[in-house]
């Protein structure tokens, strides 16, 4: 599998008109037709005015021809395009690897955590992903995550992983007792020396997202 997550920077104020065009004429015309939705979220803290959508596919040559049949559909092109140009800024994109696939949290109405670290060059990547692997049970004493990937293309030595809570107390609360565990203790200690740059953008899931 290969998964592809959007990431659209609009205007202010017009995040909403965003999610009702993705919501309902989005939805009606790609359905699961042209790549399986996985999740859709709208950023709450960190960068703001952005919407985020992850897709999967069987493989790239999939993508590839799906996202070209797409590209001739008279609606796609007729009803959702026109609606959205107007209120976008940027687009950006990332191709990645999982290392975990997407998993649903037991419960739904929760916050998202999305992290991206940028690793040093040349095997960086490899390195944490090793080690956060290696010590995930521990983690998933306190939260579960989501999933976890490596950069395909778009940026490069970066490792990608989504986390759900049910709310920012209880995010406060799981990161709080793994700061208390000996072994996450130990791969911090590790992990970090391989890591240029951390960053973090909690979500809030758009009512048409499969992940609640």
């Amino acid at each position: 599998m290969i998964y592809e997550l959007r990431t659209y920077t609009v205007r202010p104020g017009v995040v909403g008109e965003m999610v009702k065009a993705a919501s309902t004429i989005s939805r009606d015309i790609r359905a699961d037709n042209f790549g399986k939705l996985e999740g859709y979220w709208i950023t709450e803290i960190g960068p703001l005015n952005q919407v985020m959508h992850m897709w999967s596919y069987a493989d790239l040559n999939e993508r590839t021809r799906l996202r070209a049949e797409l590209a001739k559909n008279p609606r796609w092109t007729g009803e959702y395009i026109p609606v959205i140009r107007p209120l976008l800024v940027r687009q950006e994109v990332r191709l990645l690897n999982a290392i975990i696939p997407p998993v649903a949290p037991a419960t739904s109405g929760n916050i998202y955590e999305f992290r991206n670290y940028r690793a040093k060059p040349v095997g960086g990547a490899k390195q944490w992903l090793d080690l956060i692997t290696g010590v995930m049970p521990e983690r998933e004493k306190y939260s579960k995550i989501v999933g976890l990937w490596t950069t395909e293309a778009g940026q490069p030595n970066e490792v990608c992983h989504i986390w759900a809570y049910p709310d920012l107390n209880a995010r406060a609360t799981a990161r709080g007792n793994a700061m208390k565990d000996p072994a996450w203790l130990e791969f911090l200690s590790k992990g970090t020396q391989v890591l240029e740059e951390m960053h973090s953008t909690i979500m809030l899931p758009a009512p048409h997202s499969p992940l609640q």
